[in-house]
């Protein structure tokens, strides 16, 4: 009886594909394990066996598995199951799950390539014109890629030739898999053993007088060994001697030394683990212990903790009970920045057990993480951004989402198109681990789930040392403006309390929630502004490269001098971004260090690093950030936090938006006075009257949430209805209203009144491709599951329709 394997491919299809298993193969083949297998004409895919099995498939015919990759499990049971539910509840294929969920290193790419066989000696004259031209290249070069044999041959159906060269014997046709990962080495140098024997080393002395430079190379290996008590790298033994590499070199072509290498952790701790008891006060005992009793009962657990009340201290004492009983423990945060300055606190207490897991990590960093955690040897505690829920865990105990309301926790290009915090949810229940969710200002369905008992609730209502949370000041610029108290985009105000905390030795943070110099280059003369030619966006000016740029494709070009459309010089920009501020607390300021933190500033591995670092330090006065700033950084030396405009987060076409904006401005005025005095936030607007900044002025959470929930009731949105929203997008504008009417009428009349669409969005044109939403909402009586299922038969008829095929529809559940 052959054996088959279905076989996860990593591309967008509905269904695994099945494939015979070689005789050879059945023995050590487990579900888990990476295979090559052919797909398509001349293409070998990486894929991961999901099921072993003795059915033939009935629709095509098998193909065989070329070579199994993996001598033992690399995806676990475990993985297996949450991809699948991952892919059905997203609606998205299991490989696009997988593509997510490995490091890119583990799907090695393919290349069909061709060699001479030097194994056989090939007689010409049994060759036809087109063979001896193959293996005539061949002679000259050692491997042909198929795409250029078809150019040798000028022809497209060149795979007949090369399976008469393989029965002929002359070539072999190699499946090249290129693979990515090379473990990184260091070169470490010892004495050769011939010279440990006193005699020999004493000659080895005498020969060397007349090169003291050799000499001293020897003389300082023996006491780093001495010192160090550990294999000594070559770099350091030429620091140590003051030798050049040259110097080194010698000795080893003498055989005097002898060079061999060691694996070494890319992610490794080098300081000091402190032996700890973490000391919580009274507040913070007390949350523990309903936290460990909710525990107890299996219960997600929600912390409701206001900005600096101590949440990572209860945090880090979870960690140290579920270390204790050697189980694994994730720890997701929603930004990069945060990580930062979390991996320092979390080291001094775990030292090497805390293993990092991010984008920012080179694909080389993230293999040797998946290795760790999943032959669970070094390092149990892992932090990371959204894609760390993938990890192979093995013993999963405790999993701690950190600001849990965050908006980047959920995924939106490309698919899988995820909510992490949902996500872990679900992995928890997979091992039956403990669920903390931790946030000042939890999402509104995470605290409705603790109002309607399916979370339980914990809160913390005073900050930590009882320092009285930060007096919030509503400056009114509408005012300012008409009594002239503005300089460039500062009220007298804010400048007022700059001086004062900066007299004091303290530091500044200000928010302004856009990046770039300012958004609009407007022409006085016949009101034009640059536009992008690929989206329906003007371009931002940046001032530090001068030029204008689109932050949607990427798209630039050189300042303009003159309108584009009059050929007027009369042209002023509108609007302000972060490098603005900077550039105007640079003239205002002229005596401090001004730091800047956005998407700009923070593109390279360590960009986060440097800039927490130095702010740290006390080598930054003030901080100008966007939304990055708000997130949970705890900065021990900051009074004073300004917002420079609320008004950009209010109006915003979202239902979302008025929490979001909640959110955001508590959480950014959270980082004003965190240690003994009490901090201040003016946040700036041209409507201080707002409901919303009334809320957060007076810190009233409990407001804020009931009066969302009334319009979210009111008009159907989450938490009482879920969503699903369908994007077209495509090239031709008329095909695609077409298609996105039709699409809406046939949801329509199953979903009627429930689907808004289609419509516009805001960007309605990116990168030359029109996009029109349709939302479907799902009352919640009605199953989700069901609604799902009509949906996908709608689209498969929809797919049918060979006008509509260059119309690409994208499925987001849940989508903000």
């Amino acid at each position: 009886m052959h054996k088959f394997a279905n076989v996860i491919l990593p591309l967008p299809l509905p269904k695994h594909f099945t494939y015979q298993v070689e005789d050879k193969d059945v023995s050590v083949l487990e579900v888990g394990m990476r295979v090559a297998v052919p797909f398509g004409k001349s293409k070998v895919y990486t894929g991961v066996v999901a099921k072993i099995h003795e059915e033939r498939p009935t629709q095509y015919e098998a193909k065989l598995i070329e070579e199994v990759l993996d001598q033992s499990l690399l995806v676990t049971s475990y993985q297996l199951k949450f991809w699948s539910w991952i892919a059905s509840y997203y609606m998205c294929a299991e490989g696009e799950v997988l593509k997510a969920a490995l490091p890119s290193a583990f799907l090695l790419e393919s290349e069909t390539v061709i060699e001479l066989d030097k194994s056989s000696s090939i007689d010409e004259h049994t060759l036809d014109d087109e063979e001896f031209l193959i293996v005539e290249a061949l002679q000259n070069q050692s491997l042909l890629k198929i795409q250029e044999v078809m150019q040798i041959l000028e022809k497209k159906a060149v795979l007949p030739v090369i399976n008469r060269l393989v029965k002929k014997q002359a070539i072999v046709v190699n499946q090249e898999l290129y693979k990515q990962y090379k473990p990184k080495l260091i070169t470490y140098v010892k004495l050769t053993s011939e010279f440990k024997e006193e005699a020999k080393l004493n000659e080895l002395l005498e020969e060397l007088k007349n090169a003291p430079k050799q000499r001293e190379v020897v003389f300082t290996l023996f006491s780093l060994e001495a010192k160090l008590k550990k294999p000594i790298e070559k770099k350091l033994l030429a620091k140590e001697s003051s030798a050049s590499a040259s110097t080194v070199k010698s000795l080893l072509d003498k055989g005097v030394l002898k060079s061999y290498h060691l694996q070494k952790d890319r992610v490794n701790f080098e300081g000091e683990v402190k032996d700890f008891n973490i000391e919580l006060n009274q507040s913070q005992q007390q949350a523990y212990q309903e936290i460990t009793s909710h525990f107890k009962n299996n219960k997600v657990t929600l912390l409701h903790g206001i900005t600096s009340s101590g949440k990572t201290e209860i945090y880090i004492k979870l960690i140290q009970e579920c270390i204790a009983q050697n189980k694994q423990v994730l720890y997701l945060l929603p930004e990069i920045a945060l990580t930062t300055q979390l991996i320092g606190r979390l080291q001094k207490y775990f030292g090497d057990q805390v293993l990092i897991y991010h984008s920012k990590y080179s694909v080389n960093e993230r293999v040797e993480v998946y290795n760790h955690v999943l032959n669970n040897t070094k390092g149990k505690i892992v932090i990371g951004a959204r894609s760390s829920i993938f990890l192979p865990f093995q013993k999963l105990g405790l999993v701690i989402v950190d600001e849990s309301h965050e908006a980047t926790f959920k995924q939106y290009d490309p698919a899988p198109r995820y909510q992490a915090r949902d996500a872990a949810v679900v992995l928890a229940s997979f091992f039956k681990s403990q669920l903390l969710l931790g946030s000042a200002t939890p999402s509104l369905e995470s605290y409705h789930n603790s109002s309607s008992q399916k979370y339980e609730l914990v809160e913390l209502t005073k900050r930590y040392g009882n320092v009285l949370p930060p007096e919030i000041e509503l400056v009114d610029i509408k005012d300012k403006h008409k009594k002239k108290k503005m300089t460039g985009h500062f009220s007298d105000r804010l400048l007022e309390e700059m001086r004062v905390t900066l007299g004091e030795g303290k530091q500044v943070i200000l928010f302004q929630n856009r990046r770039g110099f300012s958004p609009i280059l407007e022409c006085n003369t016949c009101g034009n502004s640059p536009q992008c030619p690929n989206c329906d966006v003007s371009l931002t000016y940046h001032q530090h490269n001068n030029s204008l740029r689109c932050h949607y494709c990427g798209y630039h070009m050189a300042m303009q001098k003159q309108c584009l459309a009059c050929g007027s010089t009369d042209l002023s920009t509108k609007g302000f971004g972060t490098e603005q501020v900077e550039t105007e607390l640079s003239s205002l300021f002229p005596d401090h260090n001004i730091g800047r933190m956005d998407l700009d500033t923070t593109r390279g591995k360590y960009g986060y690093e440097k800039i927490i670092n130095a702010f740290e330090q006390r080598q930054i006065d003030i901080l100008v950030g966007t939304q990055m700033l708000t997130k949970g950084l705890d900065f021990r030396n900051v009074d004073l936090v300004g917002v420079m405009n609320a008004d950009s987060l209010l109006n915003f076409p979202d239902f979302r938006a008025h929490e979001r904006s909640f959110q955001l401005l508590l959480q950014v005025a959270g980082r004003a006075g965190r240690t003994k005095d009490r901090g201040k936030v003016l946040i700036q607007t041209y409507n201080p009257y707002h409901q919303i900044l009334q809320q957060v002025s007076s810190n009233n959470y409990t407001a804020m949430y009931e009066e969302q929930m009334e319009d979210r009731y009111n008009f159907k949105y989450p938490p009482y209805y879920r969503l699903i929203k369908l994007t077209l997008k495509g090239k031709d504008y008329n095909v695609l209203n077409e298609a996105s009417s039709w699409l809406a009428k046939a949801l329509s009349q199953a979903f009627h009144p429930h689907v808004l669409g289609p419509e516009f969005p805001p960007v309605a044109r990116i990168r030359n491709e029109y996009y029109k939403n349709i939302i479907v909402k799902i009352p919640p009586k009605n199953s989700i599951q069901k609604t799902k299922e009509y949906i996908e038969r709608v689209l498969k008829s929809y797919d049918s329709i060979g006008n509509y095929r260059k119309i690409r529809v994208i499925i987001n559940v849940d989508p903000y």
